[in-house]
């Protein structure tokens, strides 16, 4: 990460337009945040409602995205080291749109699958680049994935007040294409950011290998161009990087089951237990997504004070609380209450992930997401699969013990898994935010000048 530091630390000649491109990656993040996530929690509502699809068919639909998405996040991150980072960006942001706009004027089953494939492959080249984005600077500010956390969550719970109150007036079809418009406009930023560095493929990291032949091989894969017998495998991320990577994966993998897990058991519960609608249940959600995106850069101040692994730890206990809390939650409103708890630790646990994963892949930043993210997928995947089990097969509190146990075991896994790449356990503090220098005072002709040398 010291060329990164170099081209972009404080005084560097690129640091303004280092900083002009994190702007504008976090004002994507939440400009896309939002309808994301929106999309995601209407998206089984109208496919039932409006184009009449049974339960099987809503599975398949959000399969298709899901499978897209998960293809082609390896592929988006080489695409991200290779290429300028805002332009791929970009891409994802308008494929968003128009997957939103399709999901609007879509008349019959294939048309939302077309939309859903074009919403898979958009969310992989937009979440890897914008996260890549982000690591340009994570050498010079520890906090940089904190901010585009809040950023990204800031915009969902903007987007879901507003959705969930309008979609009564503009119905379905407005909500998407409402959505499709702050897509458009996250693709606009993107475009008009400032460029990377000029050294080969723009806005790759320092010393990746695309600087016109200069890029070295330093014993964590750096190998250029990646042309001969391995290219295949380092385009799908099963190369060096995915190798380095493969505990912090895991890790991933088994926070994001549990995560997933807890979410959808929760999101049953409040339908058929309490009998909540769609707006309701929203606002069961929202305080904890208000706390998130509020606390997350003040939380890193206690990762920077105590470590990585001690804050994980404490998240993960905090995770399990939450989970366990729910067997006895006798409303939705002390529901509401502890989802909080359960946001604040994952305000704490994704930004860290991330970061490591940055730190442990120099040169490889987009690979290094992209594979992050694939994996992070399928541990979603895996966790509704086993929300389902648990909420049919168990009781109630059975079910909650169980996710509550899954996130305690957390406390074990991940602080290991941060060990094992061998990155710092605490980071540098974010830098202190400049303060313009006070204005001299004018010389007052008229004032007396004293008494004066000979």
């Amino acid at each position: 990460m010291a060329g990164a530091e170099s081209a972009h630390g404080t005084g560097a000649p690129g640091a303004g337009p280092a900083r002009a491109r994190e702007a504008r990656a976090l004002l994507a993040a939440t400009l896309v945040g939002g309808p994301y996530e929106l999309i995601d929690f209407v998206l089984p509502l109208w496919a039932g409602a409006e184009i009449g699809l049974g339960a099987a068919g809503v599975g398949a639909l959000l399969a298709v995205e899901l499978v897209f998405s998960v293809l082609v996040r390896p592929v988006a991150g080489v695409l991200a080291d290779r290429y300028e980072r805002t332009v791929v960006a970009a891409a994802g942001a308008a494929l968003y749109a128009v997957s939103a706009a399709g999901y609007a004027l879509a008349g019959g089953a294939p048309a939302a699958w077309a939309a859903a494939a074009a919403g898979g492959v958009g969310g992989a080249l937009l979440w890897v680049a914008v996260r890549a984005l982000a690591g340009e600077r994570l050498a010079e500010d520890s906090s940089v994935y904190p901010r585009l956390f809040a950023a990204q969550e800031t915009g969902s719970w903007v987007a879901f007040v507003a959705g969930m109150t309008l979609i009564g007036q503009i119905d379905y079809r407005g909500v998407f294409l409402g959505c499709a418009a702050a897509c458009a406009a996250a693709a606009v930023a993107l475009l008009t950011a400032p460029r990377g560095p000029a050294h080969g493929g723009a806005g790759r990291d320092e010393g990746d290998g695309g600087d016109g032949g200069h890029g070295r091989d330093d014993g964590h894969g750096r190998d250029g161009a990646g042309s001969g017998p391995g290219a295949g495998a380092a385009a799908a991320g099963l190369g060096s990087v995915g190798r380095r990577l493969r505990p912090m994966l895991l890790a991933v993998a088994f926070t994001m089951t549990a995560e997933a897990t807890v979410s959808l058991l929760l999101l049953l519960h409040l339908q058929r237990e309490f009998d909540l609608g769609v707006v309701e249940v929203a606002y069961v959600f929202l305080p904890g997504a208000i706390a998130m995106s509020a606390a997350a850069e003040q939380l890193h101040g206690l990762v920077v004070r105590f470590g990585r692994r001690r804050a994980l730890t404490a998240a993960s206990v905090s995770g399990a609380g939450f989970a366990a809390g729910l067997a006895w939650a006798p409303h939705p409103s002390v529901i509401a209450g502890l989802w909080i708890l359960s946001g604040l630790s994952w305000a704490v646990v994704l930004p860290v992930q991330q970061a490591v994963i940055v730190e442990a892949s120099p040169g490889r930043t987009g690979r290094a997401m992209g594979v992050y993210e694939s994996a992070s997928l399928l541990g979603s995947l895996a966790g509704a699969l086993a929300a389902g089990v648990l909420y049919e097969g168990a009781d109630w509190t059975v079910a909650c013990l169980a996710a509550s146990a899954t996130l305690l075991a957390g406390a074990v896994v991940v602080p290991r898994a941060v060990r094992s790449l061998g990155v710092a356990d605490v980071p540098p503090p974010p830098p202190e935010p400049k303060t313009a220098p006070e204005p001299k005072p004018e010389p007052d002709d008229d004032a007396d000048p004293g008494p004066r040398s000979r």
